[in-house]
């Protein structure tokens, strides 16, 4: 078996590993990395120039992700020039509450570091502690691996890495786990790169209780949350791809809305919106499906006022209803909100809002 043979094989096992896990890729068909300079430097904007165009919000990460890129332009450079250049580190940590848009990030970075050649396939692998951690003894280790050789020529997404560390717990395997990605991040690094995501609190904490699984992470990026004017423009993006209006009265609605919901437990940014949304829509379909007339294009369109305000956000005001909504209705979200947002807490989900 010759070279190329072996080279494929290994591909395609990675793959197959891959599946077992939250793998994502980018839309668009890979090169195997850029000849020279200038076409890494157009290839690079071209992922920077996307974010601008998808992203609502973020400049502050942006502006790091381009300060990275920036440099990997540079050391490819140098290396043209017969400069010295080594392998930057790579290795990073995404800090944020749910919804502020890290996995989605992760895969642009995946993108660029692609395109750039750091790595060989661009793919984005999503995973939480419980693919990392076993329930037994012996168990830990051979999971973990299986995560990094499915990672192999892509990004390792650590979704609440936090929680692999749990001194508390003497028969908690986590710490074993921890071990096998730092060697793998060490002896692996030109392989694959690794991000570790959470809130940023507990990350903070993480990285002091394992100063070795800090000192290789080189960028610490944090995602704010989103202000009230850029969750509205999340929430017209939305309707907009889903092809819905809303009237005046439902838009001033919605922003009432969000403006008590930010206030409120397990909000999540950006998911948060595009839950409401779904929720806005169900309320039209059946105040619709049970007027008496079929329901004309406009009215297929048109999320109005009332859609909105069913939601328990407004349970003061429906309160003062005695019990009901605008014009007498029970709020029919008040039970699924709390579930809702529940879920909202996962990071696994992508977070930017033009596309799933």
């Amino acid at each position: 078996m010759d070279e190329s043979d072996e080279s494929r094989k290994e591909r395609e096992a990675r793959s197959s590993e891959r599946s077992k896990w939250g793998s994502a890729e980018n839309g668009t068909e890979r090169a195997a990395g850029p000849a020279d300079s200038e076409s890494a430097r157009a290839a690079v904007n071209d992922v920077l120039e996307e974010m601008d165009r998808e992203f609502v919000g973020l400049d502050s990460v942006k502006t790091r992700i381009r300060e990275i890129a920036a440099l990997l332009v540079i050391d490819r450079l140098r290396e043209e020039n017969g400069l010295s250049s080594q392998r930057p580190t790579l290795h990073m940590s995404f800090t944020g509450r749910p919804g502020t848009g890290k996995t989605t990030v992760a895969l642009k970075m995946a993108d660029i570091l692609h395109r750039l050649g750091y790595v060989e396939d661009g793919h984005l692998v999503t995973v939480t502690r419980d693919e990392l951690v076993g329930q037994y003894v012996g168990h830990t280790a051979p999971k973990t691996k299986d995560v990094v050789k499915a990672a192999y020529g892509g990004v390792l997404f650590i979704d609440e890495a936090y929680y692999l560390h749990r001194p508390d717990n003497e028969r908690d395997y986590g710490q074993e786990a921890i071990e096998v990605l730092l060697a793998a991040m060490e002896q692996d690094r030109d392989k694959f790169v690794v991000v570790f995501a959470g809130y940023k609190e507990p990350m903070a904490e993480f990285f002091v209780a394992n100063p070795g699984m800090g000192s290789r992470v080189a960028h610490h990026i944090d995602f704010p949350d989103y202000t009230v004017e850029e969750l509205m423009q999340i929430a017209q993006m939305m309707l907009e791809q889903q092809g819905y209006e809303v009237s005046e009265a439902a838009e001033q609605a919605f922003r009432e809305y969000v403006e008590r919901r930010v206030e409120q437990p397990r909000f999540a940014n950006g998911r948060s919106i595009r839950n409401a949304i779904e929720r806005a829509r169900m309320r039209q379909a059946s105040r619709l499906f049970d007027a008496e007339e079929t329901p004309s294009r406009e009215q297929l369109l048109t999320i109005e006022d009332n859609d909105i305000r069913k939601s328990s956000v407004f349970a003061d005001e429906q309160d003062a209803g005695a019990g009901t909504g605008p014009n007498g209705d029970t709020p029919d979200d008040a039970a699924s909100d709390g579930r809702a947002d529940t879920q909202d807490q996962s990071e696994e989900e992508t977070c930017h809002v033009p596309s799933s």
